[in-house]
């Protein structure tokens, strides 16, 4: 059935392209209130969707921020349980000057849809859903399916732990297939087996209990903002390594099969850096592969401190502040990871300064899909049929945390199965999605779903 599935989507492609051009005019930016009617016209857009496709029991799930949209097909009874997860949030469109063609008003060029979202991650979302109501038209899916659309990827998800404890019933399942989380070559097939964690920490350092006047006080008093930039400094040395005792505590060495596969995508470090006009950096013991998807990071992401108007003001700053994120390796816990950067910048403030901290939540850890899982094992099938070639396995650099979150909370392993590429300027102005993608995503999805229809459930969830 997958292939009759496949024909019907592709022949109804214009109209499938049609409703993804209505979806990316609503303006769903998660982190602005001046966008509620947005986020809520949004909603009600998926939701009427999937009510008219067949889909039952099609409702919010509110944790206290944006809800969350689900919906189940329950016809398939002895097949696994699948809980399909995409999100309908996206970024801000800002600096709005730098887009061509205005951010919510989708725009083909060149065999590509501009607007926001479109890769990041309505395109691949809605594959999704139309595929589901395709296989319901046709006369039942493979799988038992459960959608659970999130509101509020794009802030990090901060009620996803409320929505799992206030409504258990709407997240049983076996194992999950993300939307999100797309391909990591524009050339050679990829599939993904894993992500890297997250977490947070703000610190102040006040050196005085008041600003000074620089020519009364300056070489007699400390300076907030050297005293900042010193602690800094010190996270890392001048090649990028990360000097913070007991930080990868945890994460095993690189494996061979890890190594293999980031060989497998080698980065040509020559337009690597030639594109954002950057010079080599980083811990030269790994490839540039390897450090910007398996090895954790300390990043910097915002320091300030003083007089920072126009002109200039003879000041001696008693605070300064910083925003620090740290990408995790497998195996790294996030609140301990957190705790030895907090420990390794109170060990080295000078005397007589004083730090408070500002922590951002627990974070979330790394994800990896097993080798032998029949997740990985379906879709590398899939891929293999589909492009004729067996995919390379990819990790991906940044954090989905709804894999990690499931996974700790509910027991569920993720393959995350989307089309996105990884030059189609997510999070940027101009971002786009390839219409190629959108029919390799109305071939692809039948067949997964069909291959893991042929999965005992127990074997979704044994490790």
């Amino acid at each position: 059935m997958s292939d009759a599935v496949a024909e019907a989507l592709l022949a109804r492609k214009d109209e499938i392209l049609e409703r993804l051009k209505a979806l990316l005019r609503l303006p769903s930016v998660s982190t602005d209130p001046a966008y509620a009617a947005g986020m809520k016209a949004t909603r009600e857009f998926l939701m009427a969707r999937l009510k008219e496709g067949g889909v039952e029991d099609v409702r919010l799930l509110d944790g206290g921020g944006q809800p969350a949209i689900t919906g189940a097909w329950n016809g398939a009874p002895g097949k696994p349980t699948l809980i399909i997860y995409g999100h309908y949030d996206v970024q801000p469109p800002d600096p709005l000057e730098l887009w061509k063609t205005p951010p919510f008003e989708p725009t083909i060029r060149d065999g590509r849809l501009y607007a926001r979202g479109a890769s990041d991650v309505k395109g691949s979302t809605l594959i999704a859903v139309e595929t589901v109501i395709e296989f319901i038209k046709a006369g039942g899916c493979p799988v038992n399916i459960r959608f659970f659309l999130e509101g509020e990827e794009e802030i990090g998800s901060p009620s996803l732990r409320t929505i799992i404890d206030r409504f258990p019933d709407a997240l049983v399942g076996d194992a999950m297939i993300s939307a999100d989380g797309g391909r990591a070559s524009t050339t050679m097939p990829t599939v993904s087996v894993g992500s890297r964690g997250l977490t947070a920490l703000r610190f102040t350092v006040r050196t005085s209990a008041k600003d000074v006047h620089s020519g009364r006080y300056g070489g007699a008093l400390r300076n907030a903002n050297h005293e900042l930039a010193r602690l800094i400094a010190s996270l890392h040395d001048e090649n990028g390594r990360i000097l913070v005792p007991g930080f990868m505590e945890g994460m095993p060495e690189v494996s061979a099969r890890d190594a293999e596969d980031a060989a497998a995508l080698p980065v040509d470090e020559e337009a690597f850096y030639a594109e954002v006009n950057a010079a080599p950096y980083g811990d030269t013991r790994f490839s540039i592969r390897e450090r910007i998807t398996l090895v954790p990071t300390i990043e910097v992401n915002g320091m300030w401190g003083g007089y920072i108007g126009a002109g200039s003001k003879t000041v001696l700053p008693c605070e300064a502040h910083a925003k620090l994120t740290m990408r995790l390796g497998p195996g790294m816990d996030p609140v301990r990871a957190q705790a030895h950067v907090r420990d390794h910048l109170i060990a080295k403030a000078a005397k007589g300064t004083t730090l408070s901290f500002e922590e951002s939540g627990n974070g979330t850890p790394a994800f990896t899909l097993r080798e032998g899982h029949p997740l990985l094992t379906a879709a590398e099938t899939v891929i293999r049929r589909t492009r004729n070639r067996a995919p390379v396995r990819a990790r991906a650099g940044g954090t989905i945390p709804i894999t990690a979150i499931f996974k700790e909370r509910l027991g569920l392993d993720t393959i995350t199965f989307g089309f996105a590429m990884p030059d189609e300027d997510v999070h940027a102005p101009n971002e786009f999605f390839r219409l190629s993608s959108l029919e390799d995503g109305l071939r692809s999805w039948p067949l997964l779903l069909t291959e893991l229809g042929k999965v005992e459930p127990g074997a979704l969830r044994a490790g």
